[in-house]
């Protein structure tokens, strides 16, 4: 029945009893207090293919993925906890290998590892990240704020995780055909690394402050930017436009879909490639002159009014109803 609806159909009936919950499940964090939670598992096999991902980027990339959900609330992390449940052909200086990742993202972003879990798998690894963070709430943004007429951004670009994916997926494929190949990995650093070892963006976050801006709506990228906007006007009762020559698309991923298929189009990777965890957010069209110089802020289009679709606008000025179709990694 698909990942939302079965959430749906499990938590249909809880009932938030103590005073201190201000949100629960349905938002990028649970909010307690002045609060942001949010916990994210990996698992071997379905998140991650243990044939190209180091040990190390997996540790980042684990808390990262956490954070990534914090910088969507418009918080700043402080905490995190993982719990690792692993197999016996995992050594202890794998684990190692693990932990130092997990410990460097920790560092990076200025958040304190307190806590979890070490247990046993009878095949492969479970990894999981639960992420604490800070935020005032007169700035905690949520998926259901966008009003008519607010601008529609996102930060970064889209699509270059799921290039870098489809370039190890290549890689891989050759390689079992063939054990004496050698991958052949130069020219591929950017989406290799949007893959493998994904930035929160927190920047985004600490930039929107520092300019005085305080998203209506947020949402992280995970699943490709259409789930995201789809997410959002779902949440926020609204319709959007979203304009395809306005998405940002680094060259190397157009790079990729040119070399995988001439029928794959860099925007289709942007709207469902996903693991970009770049930040989807609606503001008011008063803070417009705040955010259109800044470097890393794409403006893409707009809401519209309660049961209007969500579309993309394209060069030819026809309009492509948006659906969520992220992309299945090979095992999933």
């Amino acid at each position: 029945m698909g990942k939302v609806a079965l959430i749906e159909r499990l938590t249909a009936d809880l009932v938030l009893r103590n005073p201190s919950t201000v949100a629960g499940i349905g938002d990028d964090c649970a909010v307690v207090g002045n609060t942001v939670v949010n916990t994210q598992t990996l698992v071997e096999g379905v998140d991650f293919d243990m044939m190209y991902t180091p040990l190390k980027h997996l540790g980042y990339k684990a808390v990262a993925v956490a954070l990534s959900n914090v910088a969507a609330m418009n918080a700043t992390p402080r905490q995190a906890l993982v719990s690792v449940a692993v197999s016996n052909r995992y050594s202890v200086e794998a684990l190692d290998e693990l932990y130092a990742g997990l410990r460097l993202c920790c560092e990076r972003y200025g958040v304190d590892l307190v806590g979890g879990e070490t247990g046993t798998s009878r095949a492969g690894m479970v990894l999981t990240v639960t992420a604490l963070g800070e935020v005032d709430p007169a700035r905690i943004t949520y998926r259901h704020g966008a009003q008519l007429h607010d601008l529609l951004c996102v930060s970064g670009d889209l699509g270059s995780a799921y290039a870098g994916l489809l370039v190890l997926e290549r890689e891989k494929v050759t390689y079992q055909a063939d054990p004496n190949f050698q991958p052949d990995l130069a020219g591929y650093d950017y989406v290799l690394e949007r893959f493998l070892k994904p930035e929160p963006r927190l920047d985004i976050v600490k930039t929107l402050r520092e300019h005085d801006v305080v998203p209506t709506a947020m949402i992280d990228v995970s699943k490709g930017l259409a789930d995201a906007v789809l997410h959002i006007c779902r949440a926020s009762r609204c319709g959007c436009e979203v304009y395809e020559e306005h998405l940002p698309i680094d060259y190397q991923t157009s790079r990729v879909c040119s070399e995988m298929s001439k029928n794959m189009l860099p925007v289709s990777c942007a709207l469902n490639g996903g693991e970009d965890y770049e930040l989807l957010f609606s503001i008011n069209q008063k803070d417009y002159d705040k955010v259109k110089d800044l470097a890393e802020v794409h403006i893409i289009g707009h809401i519209t009014e309660e049961g209007m679709p969500a579309v993309m606008v394209t060069p030819q000025n026809t309009t492509i109803t948006l659906r969520a179709q992220a992309f299945q990694g090979a095992d999933e």
